[in-house]
């Protein structure tokens, strides 16, 4: 596996012909790349970081490994699922169980939430309130239902959205649940409403048939593939065979400007250590934030269309890593923290996702904080956060003070696109210019497309869009559309259909108009 700071590898000079330029080392952009690279298309990653795999990438210190973020490998995307195992080989992948729970008032609670779960947590009391509350909703729904407030309230009622939902988005998003667009939980939670719990078993029984396990939308999966060394050694491992088949991989190379001429793009412009260099370009594919692409386009778009970039918001995120013994531990692969006391969000154990990232009799927890850039945990000392997550561990709950051994700090920004009541409209502005001025330009991934798309739908934007420059004419656009989210399980072993482990694939693209 390669040393995520290894330095450039330089194959020999590709073809003389222009190569596609690809903007950004993580998930989507290496996929292209790779799917280029096989094809035998001449190409040039660039990715500003001296780390691959953007988000997805595993961070090393001092022999501890750290999965931003958490990333199950598990799709019902079946070229995604093939691409997998044609860069990482059986034995580099682990077969792991699934296990996500809240905890709330000293309590674990399943999540998704299960009523009869929830409700004996909560107390008799508290119980009928939140039932009634469930009841009135179907009543009478929330008025405005565009809002995430609004569609959470609709599937779960006032009181059980306030236990469960409310604090917790609102350390996600640093806003109210009210004023973000109800696209983010239609993508996130779709089919997980208490009125599915509670009303299918009752509709199966008085028909007296067993449930469809095909359609069950209730349950998430139970088990997941890893790479053992974590996400960044399925991007590592990419991007040395992107090179083995003739391109080109260039760490810390920033993109800072497209060039456009007669319609399209011609050459992309990157500095690295100060000195500039202009490629050549046939094609860019960008994963870089949707926003930053829009700014370095020469010359530059519309007025309109740098405005509608630049109100293009995102959420960043940072992980404090603590090592405590392994029995301070927990089985989930993380929890949520749904207590408004602490500022921590949610909570991974390393040691669930993997053995091989964590040392022996000790595991990692990686504390979860959602922020924006710049503001004052972004820009705490590394000793101030590790001495804050420790305190709270110890306020939740969860490990006392004095057996935490060691802590780490890992800043990511923009890792999160936020779906404001803007964001869909900026976004439409933004495609529409490139589609008509610079169509060669292709924009693939969360950042790229301000998608809040999993690692497995973003790759799949970049291999349909490695088909369209061969000339396919997919709609990348409608992967991953927000009622086709949800993480079942699907197929049905009593009709023969083998079961499968993975996401709901995404509806079919489109052809273009």
């Amino acid at each position: 596996m390669a040393s995520p700071n290894a330095p450039d590898i330089a194959p020999e000079p590709p073809s003389t012909d222009r190569p596609v330029v690809v903007i950004g080392g993580g998930p989507a952009g290496l996929t292209a790349a790779l799917r280029l690279a096989s094809a035998g298309d001449p190409v040039v990653v660039v990715e500003q970081d001296d780390v691959l795999g953007g988000i997805s990438r595993t961070v090393e210190r001092d022999g501890w490994r750290f999965d931003i973020g958490g990333h199950r490998f598990f799709t019902k995307v079946t070229p995604v699922e093939e691409f997998w195992h044609e860069v990482l080989p059986p034995e580099d992948f682990l077969l792991r169980p699934r296990m996500s729970r809240i905890f709330y008032g000293g309590k674990f609670y399943d999540y998704p939430i299960k009523l009869g779960n929830a409700l004996s947590n909560l107390g008799l009391l508290e119980a009928v309130r939140c039932g009634l509350s469930f009841l009135w909703v179907r009543v009478r729904p929330p008025k405005d239902l565009s809002t995430l407030e609004g569609y959470i309230v609709s599937n779960y009622g006032w009181r059980l959205y306030r236990h469960f939902f409310k604090t917790y988005n609102e350390k996600v998003w640093g806003v109210s649940a009210s004023e973000l667009s109800a696209d983010w939980g239609a993508q996130r939670i779709k089919g997980m409403s208490l009125w599915n719990a509670v009303w299918e078993p009752i509709r199966s029984s008085f028909a007296g048939r067993r449930r469809n396990k095909a359609k069950q939308v209730t349950s998430l999966i139970e088990e997941f593939q890893y790479p053992k060394y974590g996400p960044g050694m399925m991007w590592e491992r990419c991007a040395e065979q992107v090179v083995e088949r003739g391109g080109e991989v260039r760490l810390q190379t920033e993109a800072v400007a497209v060039h456009v001429e007669a319609g399209e793009a011609v050459a992309v412009t990157v500095r690295r250590d100060g000195a500039e260099e202009r490629l050549p370009a046939a094609h860019v594919i960008s994963s870089m934030p949707f926003t930053a692409l829009a700014r370095i386009v020469d010359p530059p778009p519309p007025a309109d269309v740098l405005r509608a970039a630049a109100d293009l918001h995102y959420r960043d995120f940072l992980t404090v890593a603590l090592v405590v013994p392994e029995a301070r531990g927990f089985p989930d692969n993380w929890i949520y923290i749904h207590s408004p006391d602490v500022k921590v969000g949610r909570i991974q154990n390393f040691g669930s996702w993997s053995p091989f990232l964590v040392k022996d009799g000790r595991t990692c927890l990686g504390m979860e904080y959602f922020v924006f850039e710049g503001d004052e945990l972004w820009r705490l000392p590394d000793d101030e956060l590790v001495a804050l997550a420790t305190k709270e561990l110890k306020t939740i709950g969860l490990v006392d003070p004095s057996d935490v051994a060691s802590g780490y700090v890992v800043r990511m920004p923009k890792a999160y696109p936020v779906y404001d009541d803007s964001y869909r409209d900026n976004v439409d502005v933004l495609r529409a210019w490139f589609e008509a001025h610079a169509p060669n330009v292709h924009p693939v991934g969360r950042n790229g497309m301000h998608k809040y798309n999993n690692q497995d739908h973003s790759m799949y934007t970049a291999m349909l869009t490695v088909d369209n420059i061969h000339g396919a004419h997919h709609d990348i656009w409608s992967v991953n559309v927000e009622e086709e989210y949800h993480e079942t399980s699907g197929g049905r072993a009593d009709a023969g259909v083998p079961a499968r482990t993975g996401r709901d694939a995404p509806v079919l693209p489109r052809r273009s108009p």
